[in-house]
């Protein structure tokens, strides 16, 4: 489980990330939607994890590739935006979740219309 003040600084960290992405000028990263932050090691490490259900595995690579260009931007954003003196190291990474449910719903579609037909 974790502490209140790692996920007050998730949560501070979702509402920041995409303000300094939307500040970018490449239009393929800033307008991206950041879907959580897992935070590692109190303040040190985050995962910051995007929608990619949209991108093809070459799209998202590029997109984790100009992410990680930019992450000094968006630390440098994250420390202007806060009173912090230390900034966590971002990493990047596409967030299949909303894939898995959608699988999953597909599934469970299929598994009604087998019942209805068996009936």
């Amino acid at each position: 489980m974790k502490s209140v003040n790692l996920q007050r600084t998730e949560s501070l960290l979702m509402e920041l990330i995409p303000s300094a992405l939307s500040e970018l000028s490449d239009s393929r990263i800033n307008s991206l939607a950041i879907t959580a932050v897992d935070c590692k090691n109190g303040k040190y490490d985050a995962t910051v994890y995007f929608d990619g259900s949209d991108y093809n595995k070459d799209e998202i690579k590029e997109i984790i590739s100009l992410l990680n260009r930019a992450n000094g931007r968006i630390r440098s954003y994250v420390l202007a935006s806060t009173s912090w003196y230390k900034c966590p190291n971002f990493k990047f990474q596409s967030d299949d979740s909303l894939e898995k449910i959608h699988k999953i719903d597909k599934l469970f579609d299929m598994i009604a219309k087998g019942k209805k037909d068996g009936e």
